[in-house]
């Protein structure tokens, strides 16, 4: 069927109202506990989570047929026999030395981290040093807790309800190696804990021996209960306690309590894996789980076994105690109730009612941000529904009507019940926050107000807002300050600053305020009852950054980590640390940017690779003001010309590096919409990481020999690809621009931040990604184009199909058809760089040089791939009993001649499928500056010939290029035209 514009707008509108009566039918899903997903039409609801598959994407799934050309091949299989040949003089040259040792049981273990005794009587001598000390620091402590401050600390204490569960508590901890504490926020728990751990060691003389470290979730957290702790103490910070982030810390020799961020945990075991002299570990806030938190998890774990002397505490506010019980072995739970200070609460209903203000359908429409048309026409009511929509409204409806009903309005004033019926769960409601602010500033008693926002863009638009207004944007009545993960510690910590006698403090914050932090003079709190929580779609496998409504329970049991971990090559099928997954504990960091850097230290491209995993450590350094952005995207695009966000970063790093040699870095961001900020984050992070990968031995006093072909793009690539893969999609380019698909989620788009989304082709058929995101679509934030090669040989896992030549990854999702010869060639090749890989990673100081050969070989294969091949979607591979589907020797006969290729071929090709039964084939072609390129299809497949003058001779070529894809000859005739018919039909029953 034929369709017009019409026809196309009424589709793209039922689609739309389609996709909102499932987002209705899902909200009502997720406040009955049931879990919901859309496949294709079928909306399936369930009790558990739903599985992985996706039955829906079958048909999108991307086939992929890999050509290379004759001339690489031949010189690839040169590289790899002389490689063959030298490996095998090795071997009878030095048979001690053979490559079988990687395999001979070699304890990993002992080689990387076994750290040496000391002499029993330097033993000696220090435990009676330490004996001293800790009568000392008794001393000390009751000096302390008997002066008149420290009696005045210690009654504000007592009254904490943490401080009634002390005695239980420490009773817990001697009793059991793991105890998880669930306390509710203001009880005390990241304070109190802490200290109670510490001043029971020291009251039994053991303080010197005392080691303990404390893990927060933020940076602001581990740097402001530290210097809390330390107050309460009655000392400086860096004393007894201190504190250690990424670039910054403060602590002494007599440090015992260090709150530190999760990665310098894992920086800790860099050094012993058995957290030599550390007696107590207390992870705080366990609910907020990310990969670094799982991996942490999965190492404390097992080490729990091998230091049995060794306290672990788990804490958090809100968490299912029972689950993480569960996961170590049954360890004790113990609860902690009751708030720090009495709270009144009043909801929306007690707002309205006490102030009199009226919600309406206009007042409640926030306006702003970079997605305004579509909140807009997300919030305002629309008049005109579809049947379905009207059935899922009136559940809704019922369901809210029972709330209500529950909820008992009767009480309220008629204008409070008339608002209540007008309120839109969509909206934040700015202009109430507002009216409130009013309120507060001009009648209520002094104290810092706490707005909780859902994230950076309502904070900035909402503090824009305030500024305009006559009493809330006066400097000399109200300081506004903003709370955000994003922000540097300096400006964070100005939250916790009191301000001038008449000046009330306005604090706007995400989550990030919820907990662990303190702002001790807040004395009003507005929670607009959402917040974005970076969660895992367990059927997508994707990050969602989606307002919800907050829960009661947030912790989640994350399956996904364990499968990823696998997938990367840090876990193996029975869940144990592989060798590479031991040295990615010990870089504080996430894995995939671990694993980059492992790459780049083994194959000498290290220089670069550094930049791009700090450059993803960091908030974006391209900037985008949303009144500038034009010139801010044509300032990024500069530096990327080969489609590839992470190759902008290294371009737009060495610019500004140049510039501060000059004294000029600060122009240098400011012309190119650069952070400061940022570069100078970067910087730091490089000599950080460089460091780190000197500890562990890859990368020796003299880093230069790790650089020697840090010019080769087509290696960062690999690293790159290394490094992101999973996170791969498959890019498919139809008449105007492409589209392109992940595994899990079907179509996603590109970010508008990314250098990729001004493309309308990219020569590359896979992108790999760092992150995508979940909003109102998914996107993906930042890519690299890459080839076929790349892929194949330093993507994952990869195995041998059903046919020859068919090669698989990723479960069978990505197929790879080819030659058989070259299928073979690509698996060996992968075999010995793992090869290569492990025995750097067993033997750090080893050369490569007895690798050059096989490293020459792949250099090659990466360079020369041109990405010549071809997608097919949704239809069996057709399986010619002769020759395989694709061939390497040269074509020598012209396109433009008779038969296949030539004046004919669109005939012949309508003759084959009409004769089998199929629908005529349909030709697309897009215009490449001043040549054609056209698409043929037909029976799901799609064939793209090659550029032509003209559009009439692109559909001649691809329809020749079609009929070879269907008879592999270059030859025609009818038994060849009835032959393929035959196998058409027969291939159209069995889809069937």
């Amino acid at each position: 069927m034929l369709l017009n514009d019409k026809n196309k707008q009424e589709l793209i509108s039922r689609e739309k109202k389609d996709r909102r009566n499932f987002q209705q039918l899902a909200a009502l899903a997720s406040r009955m506990g049931l879990y919901s997903h859309l496949y294709a039409k079928v909306v399936v609801f369930s009790k558990v989570p739903l599985p992985n598959y996706r039955y829906d994407l079958d048909d999108r799934r991307p086939l992929r047929e890999v050509n290379l050309p004759i001339t690489t091949l031949r010189r690839v299989d040169a590289y790899l026999e002389e490689y063959q040949s030298q490996k095998s003089r090795m071997k009878e040259s030095f048979p001690d030395l053979s490559f079988s040792r990687l395999n001979s049981g070699i304890d990993t273990d002992e080689l990387l981290f076994e750290q040496p005794k000391p002499l029993a009587s330097n033993k000696a001598v220090l435990e009676k040093i330490l004996r001293q000390r800790s009568l000392q620091m008794r001393d000390q402590q009751q000096a302390w807790q008997e002066s008149i401050e420290g009696r005045r600390m210690l009654e504000f204490r007592s009254s904490l309800p943490a401080y009634k569960e002390k005695e239980a508590i420490l009773s817990a901890i001697s009793k059991n190696q793991v105890i998880i504490i669930s306390g509710e926020t203001g009880c005390g728990k990241t304070t109190q804990l802490p200290q109670f751990i510490l001043e029971s060691e020291v009251e039994l003389v053991r303080g010197a021996f005392c080691n303990i470290i404390c893990t927060q979730p933020r940076r602001i957290s581990a740097i402001s209960v530290s210097e809390r702790v330390a107050c309460e103490r009655g000392e400086k910070l860096g004393e007894s306690v201190g504190y250690k982030v990424r670039l910054e810390g403060m602590k002494g020799r007599d440090t015992h309590l260090l709150f530190c961020t999760t990665g310098i945990l894992l920086r800790r075991l860099l050094a012993d894996r058995n957290l030599k002299g550390v007696t107590h570990i207390i992870v705080d806030e366990i609910h907020e789980r990310g990969m670094n938190e799982d991996f942490l998890f999965i190492v404390l774990k097992d080490l729990l076994p091998h230091r049995p002397e060794l306290k672990l505490v788990l804490m958090s506010a809100t968490l299912d105690a029972e689950l993480f019980s569960s996961y170590f072995s049954g360890a004790a739970v113990i609860k902690i109730p009751g708030f720090t200070y009495p709270v009144q609460t009043h909801f929306l209903e007690n707002i309205l009612e006490m102030s009199g203000y009226s919600l309406t359908h206009d007042n409640q429409i926030d306006d702003y941000g970079q997605e305004r048309i579509w909140k807009m026409n997300k919030q305002v009511p629309r008049k005109r529904k579809s049947q379905i929509a009207s059935a899922a409204e009136l559940i809704i409806e019922k369901y809210d009507q029972d709330a209500v009903r529950a909820a008992d309005f009767k009480d309220y004033c008629l204008q409070t019940q008339e608002s209540l019926s007008c309120w839109n769960p969509d909206c934040i409601g700015f202009n109430l926050i507002e009216y409130i602010l009013c309120n507060i500033c001009e009648h209520e008693r002094p104290g810092a107000v706490l707005i909780f926002m859902i994230g950076w863009d309502d904070i900035n638009a909402l503090k824009e807002k305030l500024l305009m207004h006559s009493i809330l944007g006066d400097p000399s009545r109200v300081l506004l300050l903003t709370c955000h993960g994003s922000m540097a510690s300096s400006e964070q910590s100005l939250i916790f600053e009191e301000t001038e006698d008449g000046v009330r403090k306005i604090v706007l914050a995400t989550n990030i305020a919820e907990t662990s932090i303190t702002i001790s003079d807040v004395v009003f709190v507005l929670d607009c009852g959402k917040a974005k929580e970076s969660s895992y779609d367990a059927l997508n496998n994707t990050p969602c950054l989606l307002p919800t409504w907050i829960s009661k329970v947030s912790a989640q049991q994350v399956q996904n980590a364990i499968e990823y971990l696998k997938i990367i090559g840090a876990f193996d099928e029975n869940e144990n640390l592989t060798i590479l997954g031991h040295y990615l504990t010990m870089l504080p960091m996430e894995p995939k940017l671990g694993k980059m850097l492992i790459f780049g230290a083994i194959f000498n491209c290290l220089d670069p690779i550094l930049t791009i995993a700090a450059g993803l450590s960091v908030r974006d350094p391209f900037l985008a003001p949303l009144d500038k952005k034009d010139l801010a995207e044509a300032a990024k695009s500069q530096f990327s010309h080969d489609y590839s966000d992470h190759l902008a970063i290294v371009r737009a790093y060495e610019g500004w590096k140049d510039a501060e040699i000059g004294l000029t870095g600060h122009e240098y961001c400011w012309k190119n919409f650069l952070s400061a900020q940022s570069m100078k984050t970067i910087d730091a992070l490089r000599e950080e990481f460089l460091s780190l990968l000197k500890d562990i031995g890859l990368v020796d006093s003299n880093a230069t020999s790790c650089n020697a072909w840090s010019y080769d793009v087509h290696l960062i690539r690999a690293a790159i690809c290394y490094g992101l893969y999973p996170g791969i999609c498959s890019i498919v380019h139809n008449e105007k621009s492409f589209s392109l698909k992940t595994m899990e989620d079907g179509q996603v788009l590109l970010h508008s931040n990314s250098v990729n989304a001004r493309e309308t082709i990219i020569p590359h058929p896979w992108l790999v990604f760092n992150e995508k995101i979940k909003v109102n679509s998914i996107f993906l934030r930042d890519s690299t184009a890459v080839s076929d090669s790349l892929v194949l040989l330093f993507g994952g896992s990869i195995s041998k199909g059903d046919a020859d030549g068919h090669l698989k990854m990723l479960g069978g999702y990505l197929e790879f058809f080819m030659e058989p010869t070259v299928a073979d060639m690509y698996q060996s090749i992968r075999q010995k760089l793992a090869d290569c890989i492990q025995s750097k990673l067993l033997f750090p100081m080893m050369g490569i040089h007895s690798f050059h050969e096989l490293l020459s070989a792949v250099r090659l294969l990466i360079s020369d791939d041109k990405c010549e091949g071809r997608f097919v979607f949704g239809c069996q591979i057709l399986k010619p009993s002769q020759p395989s589907m694709m061939t390497l020797q040269p074509v020598l006969v012209s396109r433009t001649e008779s038969g296949p290729g030539g004046d004919n071929s669109k005939g012949q090709l309508q003759t084959v499928l009409t004769r089998a039964g199929l629908a005529a084939p349909v030709y697309k072609t897009m215009q490449l500056n001043n040549q054609f390129r056209s698409t043929v299809e037909f029976n799901g497949v799609q064939i793209t010939g090659q550029p032509c003058n003209n559009k009439k001779t692109a559909e001649k070529d691809a329809a020749a290029e079609a009929l070879v894809y269907l008879m592999n000859k270059r030859h025609t005739g009818h038994e060849y035209i009835n032959h393929m018919a035959m196998l058409l039909k027969k291939s159209k029953k069995d889809h069937i």
